[in-house]
């Protein structure tokens, strides 16, 4: 073999082997793979995806028809969070008889999600149907129990789901104990009156413990995220589950922002909170739900959630007053070095899907596609900053 010859195979191998994954490395990122969910989770909640597109709904980008999920991955989304209802079968009254947000359903997304590497929030609302502020139906099942064997049914459920999952490698990243739970959750038993906060401390440490014993054998171990409502009742809040409560072993405090329901509105006040609660606590901080309309108009008769009035200073309701808020907040929570910022239902477009209050979408002017389907310029903020 000539000297030539050799310096030539040897410079091919070089290079052939560097570029492959050396054990241990974190693996070769290409170009267009967005950053690590670690670093800064960039996510959207798709929960109401495949009831959409059983109903209709089509998804297309640069004018070609296209998955969802790719979508929004490859405008710079590495997180999926996705809500899980314990026996919906109200839903089924409206579908046919098929089930969406139950646990096949949230299979299915996941797998959706995890195929194109994106980090799952699994959303776990603990109730039949939706869980929010004022709204903490306790399962159909689960009605009459007192609080310890509730704790126990919590317990059990939360790992019974976690295993599931993790046999069809399925694993979430992060898991959320409750949504939007202000005032406790699993009503009447955890809800919190005259100041007790005991039951609906109880609660949550039984669904935290299901998620540490299963992370005790897991290779993934997810994340715990406690969720409340509003950076104006953050505060209070969290104080009172870590002192009062005593719920101190969870990773993520959740916030949902609506400029709407809010009256904390300018980003500085976002960016000294976030970081208020990271020092005085010594956890990670994530908007895990929020939205901003792109239009005062309406894709079908099922009326609107945000109007006119719902607009903030300097960010007009336009596609292009929609980028530069949702890029403003999201810098604001990276400001105060938080962790991530969730975009809730930006997929959910008219089509001929029904909920309990109207056919079509509530939602169809604050998400990132147009009436169409097209995705708008806004959703590029996923990719900032």
């Amino acid at each position: 073999m000539s000297r030539l010859l050799c310096v030539i195979l040897a410079v091919f191998s070089l290079i052939f082997f560097s570029c492959k994954d050396s054990p241990g490395e974190d693996p070769v990122v290409l170009p267009n793979d967005p950053p690590s969910w670690t670093l800064f989770s960039r996510g959207v909640d798709l929960s109401y995806v495949n009831e959409i597109e059983d109903f209709g709904g089509v998804y297309s980008d640069s004018g070609d028809v296209r998955d969802p999920f790719r979508i929004f991955r490859d405008h710079g989304a590495n997180t999926i969070r996705v809500r899980l209802w314990h026996n919906p079968q109200w839903v089924g009254e409206l579908t046919g008889g098929k089930l969406y947000s139950d646990l096949a359903d949230v299979e299915k997304t996941i797998s959706r999600a995890k195929a194109l590497g994106m980090a799952i929030n699994l959303d776990i609302h603990y109730s039949d149907t939706w869980a929010d502020p004022d709204h903490q139906e306790t399962p159909d099942a689960w009605k009459g129990m007192d609080l310890e064997t509730l704790c126990d049914s919590v317990y059990t459920y939360t790992l019974l789901v976690l295993n599931t999952l993790s046999l069809k490698g399925l694993t979430p990243e992060m898991i959320q104990i409750g949504n939007e739970t202000n005032s406790g959750m699993l009503f009447p038993v955890g809800k919190v009156e005259n100041d007790n906060w005991q039951p609906f401390g109880a609660l949550l440490n039984a669904g935290i413990r299901a998620v540490r014993d299963f992370s005790a054998t897991s290779d993934i171990k997810p994340e715990i995220i406690l969720h409340v409502a509003q950076f104006q009742n953050a505060r209070w809040w969290i104080e009172k589950v870590v002192h009062t409560a005593k719920v101190t072993d969870f990773d993520i405090i959740g916030i949902s922002h609506y400029a709407r329901w809010s009256t904390i509105n300018q980003f500085p006040q976002i960016t000294s909170l976030v970081q208020e609660f990271r020092t005085t606590y010594g956890k990670q901080v994530m908007v895990v739900e929020t939205a901003y309309p792109w239009t005062t108009g309406d894709a079908d008769e099922y009326p609107n959630i945000f109007g006119k009035a719902d607009s903030i200073t300097g960010y007009p309701l336009t596609s292009e007053g929609q980028l530069s808020y949702l890029t403003a907040l999201t810098q604001a929570i990276a400001d105060g070095g938080g962790k991530g910022c969730m975009y809730w239902e930006p997929a959910w477009i008219t089509s001929g899907m029904q909920d309990k209050w109207g056919t079509g979408s509530a939602w169809d002017n604050c998400t990132l596609f147009d009436f169409q389907g097209h995705t708008l310029k806004s959703i590029d903020y996923l990719d900032k900053p």
